[in-house]
């Protein structure tokens, strides 16, 4: 794997969907029944259906890459419901240790240093990134009824998901002295 396309690209590219489930969640969870939904394409309409044809997809490929992530700095969850470090990586998997600077390579994020850079507190930090991984693992296929019926697990995803890109770019692109990458969303605020 070229880690340079790695910075520039995919992990970018992942960071944004992570930065499209904060939106998708939002969008599926403020109205009862989904709205109507139109895709415009160079000015043409292109795919009618309801939201659900946005946000379903889009909250089951933000938590997969969340979840990537995560693992990407090297942590896990384990059996026991904690926050741990990976234990051991597969040869083909790459790993934030695979990076390096001047001063040798950089380490997995320790699992209580990324906890309590959230803020409302690591219980809480601890059980937003459980649910990612709690919900990619037994939950994926019906993500979107289950945030819309447990309010919890749309909170937690949201803390999850804000942090994780943080603790990319706090762990990774920083120490490397790259700038964070535009990962964010473009969207309109709109009333009703």
């Amino acid at each position: 794997m070229n880690l340079d396309r790695l910075l520039t690209e995919i992990i970018p590219y992942r960071m944004q969907a992570v930065d499209t489930l904060i939106l998708a969640t939002r969008l599926a969870t403020r109205w009862p029944h989904p709205p109507p939904l139109e895709i415009h394409v160079d000015g043409k309409l292109q795919v009618e259906g309801n939201l659900y044809a946005f946000t379903n997809p889009a909250i089951e490929v933000g938590l997969v890459h969340c979840r990537a992530l995560l693992e990407f700095l090297g942590l896990a969850a384990n059996k026991s419901g904690r926050i741990v470090n990976i234990d051991r990586r597969r040869s083909s998997d790459i790993g934030i240790e695979h990076f390096s600077t001047a001063s040798g390579h950089l380490s997995m994020v320790n699992p209580e240093t990324a906890l309590s850079r959230y803020g409302g507190g690591k219980e809480e930090a601890e059980k937003a990134l459980l649910a990612v991984f709690q919900i990619t693992n037994k939950g994926i296929a019906h993500v979107t009824e289950d945030i819309k019926d447990n309010p919890d697990h749309r909170r937690l995803i949201e803390i999850a998901s804000l942090g994780v890109p943080s603790l990319v770019v706090s762990y990774l692109y920083t120490p490397l002295g790259l700038p964070a990458p535009n990962y964010k969303l473009t969207h309109r605020v709109r009333e009703n």
